[in-house]
């Protein structure tokens, strides 16, 4: 709940535990087992932060926050809990949501261009070795440099192709192509597109400001919910949307410093997912995006069962934390206590390690950071209950609300773009015309040469049989002065026959060569 200009969300006997909006920038962190109420938990931030007029983003993993637009269902435990915390002024409310999928069934999609995501983040979606991210790497400078745009699954395909086939030059110029590394990113790509990541790489590309909207009759920021339930099939692939969203906001929002609130709140279920499937140079960059985004005014809130799952140094960074129960079966699972405990600033009245233990579902030990930003002494308390629906909705609520969203037909549709495809299609046919029509005039010239030189040799040979008739004329008459009428009429038919036959060879000839 948002009230007094903070963010309530747990309570005890003796004060109320509150965010600040304007600390709520220093990020997050809710852990505990399954069942804990983890769930509940981020209901109740996203809510608190939406009446603040904070827009949300989550990931919904399991479709049980699909609910927020509606008011919650009255029932015996949300009067339980409201009568026992004192909240009066307690209502059961829907918020302003937007659904997204990735692939477009469950919600507005979310596309990105493959230039956009990169190679570095494409190599990690791809599974691919060093070796073969070198070699993608190349082949993005290659489209860089010819001006391919690189848009979907079928532009890099096409690229890839492109230099296999000019393997020899570019590898003189970028340094050495192996035909066998590229076929394997070619067999890697091909998985991803049976996987469904064609649906992911496309125009429209995706404006992360979407996610910052308003409603205009409440000033309530919009909840995004990313329905996650099939993407999650594909771990690597979500870490990959996650880092690209992160990535592509903090490119594009501009710095902003602290603000009385921020300008957009993450939250990321199952948060260990992240950080298991990413290598240690893409955890380095999200060690980096986490320390500086806040300035740009966002908030990250990560969830996960233990702290352990988060990298240290982006634990480190989380100012807000909110412990459910952790259940102890192993030594493994008391150092996770520990560890957990040791995250909190400690209270006199309780140990903390021995209180998570002893939580029960709707408790958390819950420890925010003042105005100073110093982190508060930990409190045990239990957490308000959600003011929206819980759990799944119908197919036809939830397209109900797909199409009388603002952004309907946004997106729904992917737009054809002249890039890397078609233009190399392109390139190659007129390549291919060129080599047919040089193939053409060398046959042209080579059956003109042929018909200069059979021109010649009946030339030859006409003047020679020319010659022996005159010869064989001359002997006769050798006595005579003049050629009798027989004689003129022998030669104008020898010339006749001759002339006839030249002909008829050449024509021959320019019939050849002009069929």
């Amino acid at each position: 709940m948002y009230r007094n200009e903070k963010l309530l969300i747990g309570k005890n006997e003796e004060k109320e535990v509150c965010i600040l909006p304007s600390m709520a920038n220093r990020h997050g962190l809710i852990t505990g087992a399954s069942g804990s109420g983890k769930t509940v938990t981020l209901k109740v931030l996203s809510e608190s932060f939406s009446d603040a007029g904070v827009p949300v983003f989550v990931v919904d993993v399991k479709g049980d926050l699909a609910g927020m637009p509606f008011p919650g269902e009255a029932n015996e435990n949300i009067s339980k809990r409201v009568e026992k915390l004192g909240l009066e002024d307690f209502e059961l409310k829907g918020f302003p949501t937007t659904y997204y999928d990735v692939y477009g069934k469950k919600g507005h999609p979310i596309r990105a261009t493959v230039e956009g995501v990169g190679p570095r983040l494409l190599s990690r979606m791809l599974d691919l070795t060093d070796t073969q991210e070198e070699i993608l790497g190349v082949t993005f400078r290659v489209a860089e440099d010819e001006g391919l745009e690189l848009i979907d699954l079928k532009d890099l395909d096409s690229l890839l192709n492109h230099v296999i086939d000019k393997r020899q030059e570019y590898s003189i110029k970028y340094g050495n192509i192996s035909t066998q590394s590229v076929t394997s990113i070619k067999r890697a790509v091909l998985n991803l597109e049976d996987a469904g990541g064609n649906l992911f790489f496309g125009t429209p590309s995706f404006d992360v400001r979407d996610f910052m909207k308003y409603d205009s009759d409440t000033g309530r920021g919009y909840i995004n919910i990313l329905d996650a339930q099939s993407l999650f099939k594909s771990p690597t692939a979500y870490v990959v949307l996650i880092l690209w969203l992160l990535t592509t906001v903090f490119n594009e929002l501009d710095e902003v410093g602290d603000l009385k609130k921020p300008k957009l709140v993450f939250f990321f279920d199952e948060a260990h997912l992240i950080f298991s499937e990413m290598k240690d140079n893409v955890i380095k960059q999200l060690i980096q995006i986490v320390k500086l985004i806040r300035s740009k005014g966002v908030g990250l809130y990560f969830i996960s069962q233990s702290p352990s799952d988060i990298n240290d140094e982006v634990l480190s960074q989380l100012g807000n934390r909110v412990q459910h129960v952790l259940r102890a079966y192993t030594k493994t699972d008391e150092k996770s206590i520990i560890a957990a405990a040791n995250g909190f600033r400690s209270n006199p009245k309780f140990d903390t390690a021995e209180m998570i233990r002893l939580l029960g579902t709707g408790e958390a030990l819950v420890s925010f950071q003042n105005e100073k930003g110093e982190p508060e002494i930990v409190e045990k308390v239990t957490i308000l209950p959600p003011q929206s629906r819980m759990g799944t909705i119908t197919d036809y609520e939830r397209e109900e609300l797909i199409r009388k969203s603002r952004l309907y037909g946004k997106y729904e549709e992917s737009e054809n773009v002249d890039s890397a495809s078609e233009k190399l299609e392109r390139k190659k046919k007129e390549a291919e015309e060129k080599a047919l029509e040089e193939e053409r005039e060398k046959e042209y010239l080579r059956r003109e040469e042929e018909l200069r030189k059979k021109e010649e040799e009946l030339r030859l040979k006409e003047e020679k049989m020319r010659n022996k008739t005159l010869t064989s004329s001359t002997t006769k008459t050798t006595t005579r002065r003049g050629k009798s009428i027989g004689e003129k009429v022998g030669d104008q038919l020898v010339n006749k026959t001759i002339g006839k036959a030249t002909s008829k060879v050449v024509n021959s000839l320019w019939k050849n060569i002009f069929k």
